[in-house]
């Protein structure tokens, strides 16, 4: 069958199939399913860039876990998502601009949106983050530190944070709190 390209929306009731078709026994299979309940059965990394790939899903299935201070690397940043447990304070300092916008691809104007999870902590142990070479803070963050550019984060049921990174270039970029 030849491909058809629609002006407009396409419409279905009962959902649309991606298929494959064995090209020796004929047998079909069902990659995906895109319907009321959307899911993904067979997902490949073939020709993903960072240009086409889009990150929408907050669940984080990949977490870095720390107990102490650190510098981070790129490859745990860009979990999305980073645990500390610890009895003392701990300060994490992010990877260089360089090193972060390599790993994950970035261009001017790629984002990536940080959380940082204490609540497991006890005692003394705050969580301080700073940034690194190529990185700075947000005017927002630099002109009102007790929101924006509050690096710190307690211990126990407040312990969270959620902090955006914005390139301003593939090795620059521009941190905030946001949450």
């Amino acid at each position: 069958m030849a491909n058809t390209t629609f002006n407009g929306p396409v419409r279905s009731q009962n959902g649309f199939q991606s298929i494959s078709i064995n090209s020796t026994t004929g047998a079909v299979t069902v990659n995906a399913t895109f319907g009321a309940a959307t899911s993904v059965t067979d997902l490949t990394a073939t020709n993903v860039t960072a240009t086409n790939l889009v990150f929408t899903d907050q669940n984080h299935p990949t977490k870095a876990a720390l107990t102490a201070t650190a510098t981070l690397s790129a490859a745990q940043v860009a979990t999305g998502y980073i645990t500390v447990t610890s009895a003392t304070a701990v300060t994490l300092t992010l990877p260089t601009g360089t090193s972060l916008g390599t790993a994950i691809g970035a261009t001017q104007g790629t984002v990536l949106e940080l959380y940082i999870d204490n609540t497991a902590s006890t005692s003394s142990g705050a969580v301080t983050v700073a940034v690194a070479t190529n990185g700075i803070l947000s005017s927002a963050a630099a002109d009102t530190p007790g929101s924006f550019g509050d690096l710190t984060i307690p211990v126990g049921a407040t312990g969270l944070a959620r902090f955006t990174i914005m390139f301003s270039s593939a090795t620059a970029y521009v941190f905030t709190r946001t949450a």
